[in-house]
């Protein structure tokens, strides 16, 4: 075989090759969002948390929606006057409102271990993390019919 026609079947083969690998990558990327994607709820309960003692100034309403995004998908959320609030409307997997309450005070133990569940109804769920003069303060309550809202304050 003449030397030019194997080194232009070699490039072909490669170049083949190269395509192929080229179109398996770009068929195994997702081009849509999964759950996967969405904000983690102990990023979000971590972050807010420790954002309590400076009064939670540096929060966007943003900081708060990965508490909310496995639950609903219309959190509302921002810093009050010493506090940060999201509240919700469960959805999807999430059920009842009293359901969304458990399912996020179940995130709030396993995100927060330092944290103190101190109360554990159907109407609220309250934990809090420190000592008495630095205490950060979690409730997970309904709000209205068909709400739901956390509230993390400091003091």
């Amino acid at each position: 075989m003449h030397p030019s026609r194997r080194a232009r079947r070699i490039h072909h083969s490669i170049h083949a090759m190269l395509i192929n690998t080229a179109l398996a990558c770009a068929t195994s990327v997702p081009l849509s969002a999964h759950a996967d994607d969405a904000p983690s709820p102990c990023t979000a309960l971590k972050r807010i948390v420790a954002a309590a003692p400076t009064g939670f100034s540096q929060l966007t309403p943003e900081d708060g929606k990965g508490v909310a995004q496995p639950y609903g998908a219309d959190a509302q959320c921002g810093a009050a006057k010493g506090s940060y609030e999201c509240s919700w409307t469960p959805s999807g997997g999430a059920g009842s409102g009293t359901a969304a309450l458990q399912a996020v005070a179940a995130d709030i133990a396993s995100c927060l271990p330092d944290a103190t569940h101190d109360v554990n109804s159907p109407a609220r769920q309250h934990f809090y993390i420190g000592p008495r003069e630095t205490r950060t303060q979690i409730t997970a309550m309904p709000a209205g019919a068909n709400k739901v809202k956390l509230v993390v304050s400091g003091k």
